[in-house]
């Protein structure tokens, strides 16, 4: 048997309201300009991975990966520094793969390796439409791993696959389109309710000995009957963030679990089932072992580091969805695949070096130690972990991107080292010297086709 041994979340900082979009109550979690994904599933998977043990496998579940053809898996391989003897899958094409990838985890675990399960979604919906209004952008990642190391254990499992037209997007189309509501409740409903009940019968689980109920479905009717067909009490039911975040894609049903998980008792039995052509679930039970396993960051406290004044025209903007006339400089050039090769363990794992001699810290890697000369003594070291101040800073309004002005600073490391970089999700009037930040995993651009990862920084949420 196998279970969850680690666990981390992501929610962006960025938020729009509602009534910025016309009409509704509470707001969504937005991507900011510099965010997908890829992004959103390496910041999670450095909660999950903290401290924690060897991965063998890397999944990763999208609906809106960056790249058509090209594994997205590799490039959250190398921006977590995890060696090149991974494998690594990538699943597409349905919201309910999130949770698919987690009961693969499981599967992997069981075999004997220990396995990485992300999922991170950036959600696009038609201006004024219900996708849009009702969709947030998250990340999720597990940990999987023995059944002696779990904090969460898999009592049972079902899944069902229903061939539905209910929720779909051509390639190359902008948003995705969604039959009438009452047909897909009509066909999925049962289909859920099956599904459930059939992952408690092999738990061997009441509905009344659940303590929490997780339901992420593209259909809400669809979802609505079975708390009744279960008959469990609405204290049961998990609070489905739509009033704080939205319906993160295929991580919702992940982030959920995990929020579960962030208070959960040794004991509580999880129910958590996604429905979208077809339907997983699975049971959990929570070990005496779970405060050990949780990240640094709660669900609960992402969802308070916000700010949730984004215009939403600029939100708009940054999803590729509003025209604008771009920055009067020349369009940046297309990184070449050679260099960025070279210095891979740079880009993107963020690794410098320190000096084995005197300590010095060099960022990006060095031979040669400026402080004593020593020559060839250097130790990798990963400082995308480390924590960092502003040591000076300009802000430059006149360079190219989507957000100006860009806040550039040189940024002195704890330990020792000092690194020039781009700040984000930052005011610029509030940027100061001493100002305390942490890395973050950010696309700087794309240009002609190619998408170019680096790291900048944050201040610390």
């Amino acid at each position: 048997m196998a279970g969850i041994v680690r666990y981390g979340s992501y929610v962006p900082f960025h938020r729009v309201t509602r009534a910025a979009m016309g009409g509704g109550r509470g707001e969504r979690a937005v991507a900011s300009h510099d965010e997908d994904s890829v992004s959103l599933a390496v910041e999670a998977a450095r909660e999950a991975l903290r401290g924690g043990p060897e991965i063998a496998t890397l999944v990763f579940a999208t609906t809106s990966p960056p790249y058509a053809e090209k594994l997205d898996a590799a490039t959250v391989q190398a921006a977590l520094d995890l060696p090149e003897s991974v494998r690594s899958l990538e699943l597409t094409g349905s919201t309910r793969l999130g949770l698919g990838a987690l009961l693969l985890g499981a599967d992997i675990a069981t075999a004997g390796e220990r396995a990485l399960v992300c999922a991170g979604d950036v959600v696009v919906g038609a201006p004024g439409g219900a996708r849009e209004r009702e969709s947030g952008d998250g990340a999720v990642a597990f940990v999987m791993g023995p059944d002696d190391e779990s904090i969460a254990r898999i009592l049972g499992r079902a899944s069902a696959t229903t061939e539905l037209l209910e929720t779909w997007r051509l390639p190359g189309e902008p948003f995705a389109k969604q039959w009438e509501e009452r047909f897909g409740a009509e066909i999925l409903g049962p289909v859920l309710l099956d599904t459930a009940s059939r992952a408690l019968r092999a738990a061997r689980v009441e509905p009344t000995e659940l303590a929490t109920v997780i339901l992420d479905a593209t259909n809400a009717r669809a979802a609505a009957a079975l708390p009744a067909a279960l008959r469990t009490k609405p204290e049961q039911l998990a609070d489905p963030l739509a009033a704080s975040v939205g319906r993160t894609g295929a991580a919702h049903a992940g982030l959920l679990l995990a929020r579960a998980l962030d208070s959960a008792k040794p004991g509580d039995r999880i129910l958590v089932a996604a429905l979208a052509d077809g339907c997983d679930a699975a049971v959990l039970e929570v070990t005496p072992r779970v405060a050990a396993g949780r990240p640094a960051h709660s669900v609960d406290a992402w969802i308070a580091s916000k700010r949730n004044d984004l215009p939403y025209n600029a939100w708009l903007k940054w999803r590729g969805i509003l025209p604008f006339e771009p920055p009067r400089r020349p369009d940046p050039e297309r990184p070449a695949a050679p260099p960025m090769r070279r210095h891979e363990a740079w880009k993107f794992g963020f690794v410098g070096s320190r000096c084995e001699s005197c300590g010095a810290g060099f960022l990006p890697p060095q031979r040669v130690c400026v402080q004593c000369g020593a020559l060839d003594r250097m130790r990798r070291e990963r400082f995308a972990e480390g924590r960092c101040k502003v040591a000076t800073y300009t802000i430059d309004h006149l360079a190219y991107t989507l957000q100006p002005p860009v806040v550039a600073a040189v940024l002195d490391f704890a330990g020792g080292g000092r690194f020039s970089c781009e700040l984000t999700d930052v005011d610029p009037k509030e940027v100061a010297i001493g100002n305390e930040l942490e890395m973050t995993f950010r696309r700087l651009f794309t240009a002609q086709g190619v998408h170019n990862y680096f790291w900048k920084a944050r201040p610390r949420r």
